[in-house]
């Protein structure tokens, strides 16, 4: 009877440590106040304090053979919350990343486009600052040629001239005069820049010569404005007379030389104008400068 009570006694021993062992496991961690020392320790990534590292043993030392699946739990419930802090505070830092990354794109993509925008708004500018430049150099060109022409518009040159004789006491144009004046006047058709100046010599003396010179004048004047529709404001006519003619010697006669039958200088006079509007317009030949009288 001694004998079962005392191996009952032994047995309820051997059961019963576990528990003590667990008790003495499962004691509260020493806190803050205790262990002076964590409170130098650094953050970590998470914000919080690193887990402190358990210096009890208790009974069964680090490793308790008996442990049950709740003391497991409870002893690692630490250590998953942080890693799962951790797992989230890496996605956010991903994600943080990423839109970043994206918004730096999105800028250099923008910065780019806005470059390229500036270079071709450079291009533009100076395409049309040189189109400007060449738009100026043509005007000043131009300016320059119509101030030429205005300078010389009222310059005129004797371009050609023609002689018509008369008979004495007639102011009818013959066959030959006539063919003169078409020579004559035939070029002048769509022509610009000239004026015809018809100055009509007669024999005798005062008015009587001056009213002959005028009719033979006339006559020449009624011709080239019917044949070849030559305006009459480009016609210049006078009668002059028994003036002394221009073609006098002044060293042989200083008082000049009448006029001793009657008869019509033509004297055609251009200035640059025709020139400068069509200069492919040739001038008048030099051999029409003193053709032949006609009679």
């Amino acid at each position: 009877m001694k004998h079962r009570a005392f191996v009952g006694l032994f047995v309820a021993a051997v059961l019963s440590l576990p528990a003590l062992a667990q008790t003495d496991s499962a004691a509260p961690a020493p806190t803050a106040a205790t262990q002076p020392a964590a409170t130098d320790q650094t953050t970590g990534a998470s914000g919080k304090q690193p887990l402190q590292t358990e210096t009890r043993e208790g009974f069964w030392g680090r490793v308790n053979p008996f442990a049950r699946k709740k003391y497991v739990q409870r002893q690692t419930q630490p250590i998953r919350d942080r890693v799962n802090e951790l797992d989230e505070l890496t996605a956010s830092n991903t994600k943080a990343i990423k839109d970043t990354d994206a918004r730096a794109q999105q800028g250099i993509q923008l910065a780019s486009a806005k470059a390229n925008e500036a270079d071709q708004h450079a291009i533009d500018a100076g395409n049309k600052a040189q189109l400007a430049q060449q738009t100026a150099a043509q005007a000043n060109t131009r300016i320059g040629g119509v101030e030429q022409v205005v300078s010389n518009i009222d310059q005129y040159k004797a371009s050609n001239q023609t002689e018509i004789r008369f008979r004495p006491g007639q102011a009818v144009l013959s066959k030959n005069a006539k063919s003169a004046l078409d020579d004559l006047a035939t070029p002048l058709k769509d022509q610009r820049g000239y004026i015809v100046e018809v100055q009509g010599f007669s024999s005798g003396r005062g008015q009587m010569a001056i009213a002959t010179s005028q009719k033979m004048a006339d006559a020449v004047v009624r011709y080239l404005v019917e044949n070849h529709d030559v305006p009459v404001y480009r016609i210049y006519v006078v009668g002059m007379g028994n003036a002394p003619t221009q073609s006098a010697s002044t060293e042989e006669d200083t008082k000049g030389k009448h006029t001793s039958g009657g008869r019509v200088e033509i004297s055609l006079l251009k200035n640059n104008l025709e020139a400068m509007a069509s200069p492919s317009t040739a001038p008048a030949a030099a051999s029409q400068d003193q053709p032949a009288p006609a009679k």
